[in-house]
């Protein structure tokens, strides 16, 4: 099955045709997605300072991370959640755009970037924990990570823009 008839089956079902239809699906869920997505960014932002060394170089990073992961954790969980059932509406249009491709691009960049830096420098956070100084690598992830998740909500907002018709 090629991924233009996975697409069309899946708008043809009942369960997209609602979320199209329906006066208060949509709304809804685009509702909590922006607001996990602000309430995520704002997290993850804070984090993201930790790391460069711009705020709360007082406090050891491994509390800064053990804080705000559990939140980053969720807030993802429900971006994700709500992301798909907002595509599972309208796939076919949504698919179709360059900005719906770009956003996942960086969505999966992002994710590795959390992969690379968990893997990486996380494991040796005793090392550089307490100092306001934070090594190459995390200041790198954090840089990274401001960048892709700015081209999320960018991408993201886009996409609006460039819907075909229906």
């Amino acid at each position: 099955m090629s991924i233009a008839h996975f697409l069309q089956w899946l708008h043809d079902t009942q369960f997209s045709i609602y979320m199209r239809e329906s006066l208060w699906a949509e709304p809804i869920v685009e509702t909590m997605h922006v607001l996990t997505l602000t309430l995520f960014i704002g997290f993850s932002v804070m984090l993201d300072m930790r790391l460069l060394g711009v705020a709360w170089r007082q406090k050891p990073a491994s509390t800064v991370l053990k804080q705000l992961n559990p939140w980053l954790g969720v807030g993802f969980v429900i971006l994700v959640t709500t992301g798909v059932l907002l595509f599972i509406g309208d796939p076919v249009r949504f698919y179709a755009t360059f900005f719906f491709k770009a956003k996942m691009i960086m969505v999966v960049l992002a994710g590795l970037n959390v992969l690379v830096f968990n893997k990486t420098v996380r494991t040796r956070v005793a090392e550089w924990d307490l100092s306001p100084q934070t090594p190459r690598g995390a200041k790198i992830a954090a840089i990274a990570g401001l960048v892709l998740w700015a081209l999320i909500v960018a991408f993201g907002r886009a996409i609006a823009y460039a819907l075909p018709p229906p």
